[in-house]
Order: C-alpha cells, then structure tokens, then sequence
C-alpha cells in the first residue's frame, strides 16, 4: 500500500507532462506554418502583384498579430487586385470592417461591414459585427435591428441573442 500513491502521484506528473509536451510541439508546428505562409506570401508580393486571396490571406495574418493598420492596407489592395471582379468580396470587406473596429474606427467599420452585407446580405457575421459596431457607437436602435436579422438569418445565434435581450430589456419601458 506504501508504494501505490507515488506511483499514482508519478504518472499523474508524467501523463500532464506528456499533455503539456504535445501542447508546446503542436503550437509550435502551427507558428511555423502561420510564418512560414507569411514569409512566402511576403516575399512573392514585394516582386509581384497579388491575387485577392494571397492580400487577403496576408491582412489575416497581420489580424491575428493585432497588427490591424497593416491589416486594412492589405485588405484594401485585395479590393483593388486584378481578380476582384472574380472574387466574392464579402469576407474581405468584413475583415476590413473588423480592422477599422479595432482600431476604434467606428464609421469605416460600419461602411465596410455594408458593403459585405451588399454583397452577401445573409451574411450572419458581418450582421453580428455591424450590431457590434453599432453598440459602441451607442446606437442601440440600429444595433438591436441588426441583431434581430441575425436572429432571424441564424436563429440560434446565442451572441445575438443575449445581446438583443441585453439591448431590449435597458429600452423596456418601465412599470
């Protein structure tokens, strides 16, 4: 009976030290893959002109690393590619909303997020994400219309639920 507990308490260590390994190993295959995409992509761009997706696929990377005023260049000069025409744009247009919000560029935000809803009006993201803006601004009508679209597009959204709930009982008249 002496000996059961340390090596129950040894294989619990080792079982979290085998757990945490693969996290470390797995996060790190996922960083080379992410700089390696960006070293390429870099690389190709500064010799020749991009398509939509190659702009697009560098401005989310220069997202995740919250480098947003990079970002919206990119996703600009992915509107302006010679594909364009060809390309569905709404992700794009979104994602460049997304940049304009973090950067607490509220109006752009919103222009941009229209613009993605112009080419794609069931797009359920940029709804959350414009009713989001909309929040900021401390425009709780229109905020509250976009998350009823939501609803009414995905109606088990939970964001947009507890945010339009949040939104209606702060405008309920009182009793």
């Amino acid at each position: 009976m002496d000996n059961t507990l340390p090596v129950i308490y040894v294989s619990v260590l080792l079982s979290l030290l085998a757990s945490i390994t693969w996290l470390v190993i797995r996060q790190v295959f996922k960083t080379r893959k992410v700089e390696n995409s960006l070293t390429r992509i870099q690389n190709k761009l500064q010799t020749e002109l991009g398509t939509v997706q190659e702009y697009y696929e560098l401005g989310s990377i220069y997202s995740d690393k919250k480098l947003f005023a990079q970002a919206s260049k990119l996703f600009q000069k992915a509107l302006k590619a010679q594909d364009a025409e060809e390309e569905k744009l709404a992700p794009i247009y979104n994602a460049l909303g997304y940049a304009y919000f973090a950067q607490e560029q509220y109006d752009l935000a919103i222009r941009q997020y229209k613009e993605a809803l112009k080419e794609n009006p069931e797009y359920v993201t940029a709804w959350n994400n414009l009713a989001h803006t909309y929040e900021r601004k401390q425009l709780a009508a229109q905020a509250l219309e976009a998350y009823e679209t939501v609803l009414k597009l995905e109606p088990k959204n939970d964001t947009a639920k507890r945010r339009a709930e949040s939104l209606r009982k702060r405008f309920a008249p009182s009793k």
